[in-house]
């Protein structure tokens, strides 16, 4: 039975994986990022192009991204469903031009709206060569753009961390405590001096 790895070896292994996975990101025609709600692409395109010349093809499962006259730049099934109504595109200047005649560059930017809004991507395309999610540091969020039933959840138990901090009964053991105090007014015949809650 082998022993699983040191930490120095798993740290290294992770940093490889990482160089590889950086590696083969930056050979992609494209540039990509990912909030758990949406993702965002960065698609370069020569300086002349201009936004009747670009064609972008979203629909809930697929992606087709392509200058007039040329091959897809993109052109494939995404990993998961996306608002298409909530998803766009646009043609914008970088100012990142590099030759004599692209003095700015310009880049398409897509933005894809997520349907399921607690699940990260591994890749754009699912083609394309994945990403380890288990290692991805999510934002921190606010509270207001979480959904009514998530936030209120969330609250909750933030308010019995707190409790359980100051040593106070959290919500639940609160609701226990009512529900004994209700329970022994109806029934004041009963002896309740060793009564229990867990």
């Amino acid at each position: 039975m082998p022993s699983s790895p040191t930490p120095s070896e798993r740290e290294k292994s992770d940093r490889d994986q990482r160089a590889r996975e950086s590696e083969e990101q930056r050979a992609l025609p494209y540039r990509w990022s990912q909030t758990i709600g949406d993702v965002d692409i960065s698609v370069p395109v020569a300086a002349h192009t201009r936004g009747k010349e670009v064609t972008v093809v979203m629909t809930k499962h697929k992606l087709r991204v392509a200058i007039k006259g040329q091959a897809p730049i993109m052109d494939g099934d995404l990993p998961k469903e996306i608002h298409v109504d909530e998803s766009t595109w646009t043609l914008e200047t970088t100012g990142a031009g590099t030759g004599t005649d692209t003095d700015t560059g310009k880049e398409i930017a897509i933005h894809l709206d997520k349907v399921n809004k607690m699940e990260w991507w591994p890749h754009v395309l699912t083609g394309a060569p994945k990403i380890d999610t288990s290692k991805i540091v999510p934002e921190n969020s606010k509270l207001s753009d979480l959904d009514g039933e998530t936030r209120s959840m969330v609250e909750k138990m933030m308010y019995d961390q707190r409790q359980k901090e100051l040593g106070r009964p959290t919500s639940d053991d609160q609701k226990k405590a009512d529900l004994l105090k209700r329970f022994q007014a109806q029934h004041p015949e009963m002896d309740f001096s060793n009564a229990k809650m867990s």
